[in-house]
């Protein structure tokens, strides 16, 4: 029987893999591949964004709500997850911002959380591995710091040098960004919805967009189609009801449009040990051959 190939996806808090390449994961479940999700931190500083769930108890108990929360997505989503174990470093507001607190996940000295990461990658030893880009898909300090803790622990992974109780080393073979939101994609959803006679969320977003910010579609590699799996994609989000309003603009665009107007979650290709031709519709291009040969 073929070797199963293997995804990973490392995300900041709990919820990111719910909103970044969650319909992209349940397609490669879907299709016999084992996926593991894993979470740098608690999602402890998380604010409750749903009103349905701002009631007694809840904010007291956050932590452990969150992980709950998690549970669930990750059923929904078929995928294997791993808590990596930091603390959530929040996201500094003011002018200047305040200092973030101590001992949480931003301030660690990248070692630390590099070595945990490798550790998971010997052990569940993927072939793929998704991350966010330089920027951490937005400038929260969590976001960039699990950047900079997938990209060392790419490098080290392989390396019998580095870390060598961490596990026997293992080399992933291609390592994506994965890309949210451009700019094409919300006016494309934008128009559809006003031809629809629909109000769009995205109006005041499209007007308030910086023309010297460059969109994140110009960097992309590899479309994997998954219209398919945008409903498990959803549920998948919902399952995180203290930071997911049912009612928000999450899920303001009918999935019939969504399916029509742009099926697919977008990736770049950063790194890869395999020949590939781009673009690319599969995260495993060039691994199933090198794999199975």
């Amino acid at each position: 029987m073929a070797e199963k190939l293997r995804l990973m996806t490392v995300h900041a808090h709990p919820d990111d893999e719910s909103s970044k390449g969650a319909a992209s994961t349940a397609r490669y479940v879907a299709e016999g591949h084992d996926v593991m999700v894993v979470t740098c931190t608690g999602g402890e500083a998380g604010s409750i964004l749903n009103p349905a769930m701002d009631k007694p108890g809840v904010v007291e108990n956050m932590p452990e709500i969150r992980r709950r929360e998690m549970a669930e997505a990750a059923e929904i989503l078929g995928v294997h997850h791993r808590w990596m174990g930091f603390v959530d470093s929040g996201l500094p507001e003011g002018d200047p911002p305040p200092p973030l607190p101590e001992g949480c996940f931003a301030n660690q000295p990248l070692e630390l959380p590099t070595e945990e990461l490798v550790r998971i990658v010997r052990e569940f030893r993927p072939h793929v591995v998704v991350t966010y880009d330089e920027n951490g898909g937005y400038p929260h300090p969590d976001h960039v710091k699990c950047h900079e803790v997938s990209m060392a622990a790419f490098d080290a992974a392989g390396d019998p040098d580095r870390f060598p109780g961490a596990g026997e080393p293992w080399q992933p073979l291609k390592l994506y960004y994965g890309h949210g939101f451009s700019r094409r994609r919300m006016q494309l959803f934008h128009d559809s919805l006003l031809e629809r006679g629909l109000e769009s969320p995205y109006g005041e977003w499209l007007r308030k967009w910086d023309a010297s910010r460059q969109d994140p579609y110009e960097r992309v590699t590899t479309q994997v189609e998954c219209a398919d799996y945008f409903e498990v994609r959803d549920d998948a989000l919902r399952a995180h009801a203290t930071q997911i309003d049912p009612n928000s603009r999450w899920f303001a665009v009918p999935l019939d449009i969504q399916r029509s107007v742009w099926p697919t979650e977008e990736y770049e290709l950063v790194r890869s040990l395999v020949d590939t031709t781009l673009p690319e519709d599969d995260l495993f291009t060039g691994v199933q051959e090198r794999v199975h040969a």
